[in-house]
């Protein structure tokens, strides 16, 4: 599997210096980078900004194919997993539950025990990896999945069905039924949206990367949930990932750096998460 970091984009409100060398950027202190992206320790708020000159030049063709894509939206959402610091707590599966009042047995994002190369294991979180070619997309025979501008593929649970041809066309086995009546709410009652859906009986819940928080420059819930910041959610455009515990990076050189893989990119999903392997896991199966 090879490594596919992401590109940078046009759009931040602010950017290195012209003609900065990538060591000056790398000089930026965290101090700084919080004060421009407005991120804080208690608040966990997200204002994504520009790094883009110098990764610029070392994007790929694939890079610079999935940069078009994004610059016709303000955000491209992904979400960056660093298998090296996961002990497998599931701290970000229950957050998720406890955020979208989810039964115990209804998990958007679960952590999976895999072996590694040595015959050990390893804990691989898996969210929806909201593909750019999501096999999900156009097989619903009522259009129930939509795609926003900024690249999530979610569910309209009112126009949903049922039918589950959705979670029989996703390799990821990221989509899941809902086969019972769903928790009492604890808050007043909202109306249902993709972003937002309320669980329902009898249709297909997902991950949906809290998509009405990132608007809000929020945290996704499984992202803030997580106690040893494992996730991180990122914006290809702008060219920053944020996780929970306030380490904010430059997501090109992140990926880059990490040598990041995407789950069973041989698909040809192209799936916007992105994992960083270093104990000899092996993502093929």
């Amino acid at each position: 599997m090879q490594s596919h970091p992401t590109h940078p984009e046009e759009g931040g409100p602010v950017g290195p210096p012209s003609g900065a060398t990538p060591e000056a950027r790398r000089g930026l202190s965290r101090r700084n980078l919080l004060a421009t992206l407005g991120v804080t320790a208690a608040g966990g708020a997200l204002a994504l900004v520009s790094f883009q000159d110098d990764a610029q030049a070392a994007m790929t063709p694939a890079m610079t194919a999935m940069a078009t894509k994004a610059k016709a939206s303000a955000h491209a959402w992904c979400m960056v997993i660093d298998l090296r610091t996961c002990d497998g707590c599931k701290g970000c599966t229950m957050a998720c539950q406890q955020r979208h009042g989810l039964r115990d047995e209804q998990t958007w994002i679960n952590v999976y025990e895999m072996k590694d190369a040595a015959g050990g294991t390893f804990n691989m979180p898996r969210p929806c990896m909201m593909c750019e070619d999501a096999p999900c997309m156009y097989i619903c025979p009522v259009g129930a999945n939509v795609r926003t501008d900024d690249g999530l593929v979610l569910v309209d649970t009112e126009a949903c069905i049922g039918s589950r041809a959705c979670m029989a066309a996703c390799p990821y086995e990221a989509r899941y039924f809902n086969w019972t009546d769903p928790l009492p709410q604890k808050r007043m009652p909202a109306p249902s949206t993709p972003q937002m859906p309320v669980p329902e009986k009898g249709v297909v819940g997902k991950c949906v990367f809290c998509a009405d928080r990132l608007p809000q420059g929020e945290l996704p819930a499984c992202v803030s949930g997580c106690p040893m910041g494992v996730l991180f959610i990122g914006d290809l455009v702008t060219d920053i990932a944020v996780n929970g515990m306030g380490k904010t990076v430059v997501l090109s050189e992140f990926l880059r750096a990490n040598d990041a893989v995407r789950f069973k990119e041989e698909l040809g999903t192209n799936p916007r998460v992105y994992y960083i392997l270093g104990h000899g896991q092996n993502l093929g199966g």
